[in-house]
């Protein structure tokens, strides 16, 4: 993987600026860009009607994202974003009263309120309490019981950058028979996601942080056993076995995951998905993951010779993600000096948090590093 070329594709570093935000949006490389000003110039002035080459870059897009996960293209659908995703299980599923399910306090919001909303059928759900930003596997297994039907959580934790034991959470489901839900937004694209591996019933992300495309084009995986167990609650004309076949109003459903892609979908974001993730195939995931971890360790020691420590200072690799993150008590002034420098990270929860993609350099982390130990300095 040469680096130095892959930088050539991205303009903002060219303009000097420092981009470790991926975490909220990722930037997009002219590859991509190329591309949607095809798409454009094909809805103006060429075919105008491009619904066949959605069709094309949906299906090159599920075969890619299957590779990345290792999954069946079938078990791919397309969503508007996480939250719509999780909701089509929070909906879908049948609950019965005094059902529970696990959560935690770090989470989004988006793998939080599909499953609040379900309180008012009297399912109850359990927050794990996290310890110092992490979310341990022993803190979840003593909230299973009997009556705990689901567990949803974060493949990285938003805020921290914590990954948790994501296996073993996984083989925890499998035994008690307990369905277990993903968000991945903020690990796909910048780790090695192996689904059969986390035992995953269900996974959604999104194409526009760490894997650099536009905002509205995400996706989700459903096994086929969970699939099962769901009825749609929202269904159109493309949820069917023969969409084409206009006026025979035949509810069956497709067989594959593409049921619960109901209708008119964003175009040019599964068109700019599809191109971004030829990146991500060609990089290898190893390599991309290699590259991203071993940044976010060289940001934390960096850090820490400064008098900066991070939430995940002494934390395992196999914890760590790309995002990097530290408390201080005058967090805006410290934000707002680095974006006057040119660096571009973001302030969550009162937080500074940094997360550098695989492209990103050592030598830019000094560069911050060194920026930072001025700006702490002069507080």
């Amino acid at each position: 993987m040469n680096i130095s070329e892959i930088r050539k594709s991205f303009p903002h570093i060219k303009q000097g600026k420092i981009y470790f935000n991926h975490a909220a949006i990722g930037p997009l490389s002219i590859s991509v860009t190329n591309k949607l000003e095809e798409f454009i110039r094909q809805r103006s002035e060429g075919s105008i009607d491009v619904y066949d080459i959605f069709l094309e870059a949906q299906k090159s897009a599920k075969e890619k994202l299957g590779k990345i996960l290792n999954v069946e293209p079938a078990r791919i659908s397309l969503a508007e974003n996480v939250s719509s995703a999780l909701s089509i299980v929070a909906q879908g599923l049948k609950w019965k009263a005094g059902d529970r399910i696990i959560l935690n306090d770090m989470e989004f919001p988006s793998n939080v309120y599909p499953f609040l909303n379900l309180k008012k059928e009297g399912v109850e759900v359990d927050f794990v309490k996290s310890t110092d930003g992490k979310i341990l596997f022993d803190d979840i297994e003593k909230f299973v019981t009997a009556r705990t039907k689901l567990i949803s959580i974060s493949l990285v934790q938003f805020v921290s950058g914590f990954r948790a034991d994501i296996e073993m959470i996984g083989e925890l489901c499998k035994q008690k028979g307990i369905i277990f839900c993903i968000d991945g937004i903020q690990g796909i694209g910048a780790i090695n996601t192996d689904i059969k591996k986390y035992n995953a019933d269900f996974i959604a992300g999104g194409s526009q942080k760490w894997l650099m495309g536009l905002q509205g084009a995400s996706f989700f995986y459903i096994s086929k056993s969970l699939q099962d167990k769901i009825t749609p609650k929202i269904v159109g004309w493309t949820s069917v076995a023969k969409p084409w076949e206009l006026l025979n109003y035949d509810l069956t459903f497709r067989e594959g995951a593409d049921r619960f892609q109901n209708g008119t979908m964003n175009a040019i974001g599964v068109y700019a998905m599809n191109e971004t993730l030829n990146l991500f195939e060609s990089a290898g995931m190893e390599n991309i993951e290699e590259h991203v971890l071993s940044n976010s360790e060289y940001f934390i020691n960096e850090l820490i010779n400064i008098g900066v420590k991070p939430i995940l200072a002494g934390a395992e690799r196999k914890n760590l993600s790309g995002i990097v993150t530290f408390s201080h008590q005058k967090a805006e002034l410290v934000f707002d000096e680095l974006k006057q420098r040119n660096i571009v990270c973001a302030m969550r929860e009162g937080k500074i948090r940094l997360s550098p993609h695989f492209y990103n350099t050592k030598e830019e982390i000094e560069f911050v590093v060194s920026e930072l130990r001025q700006i702490l300095n002069k507080l």
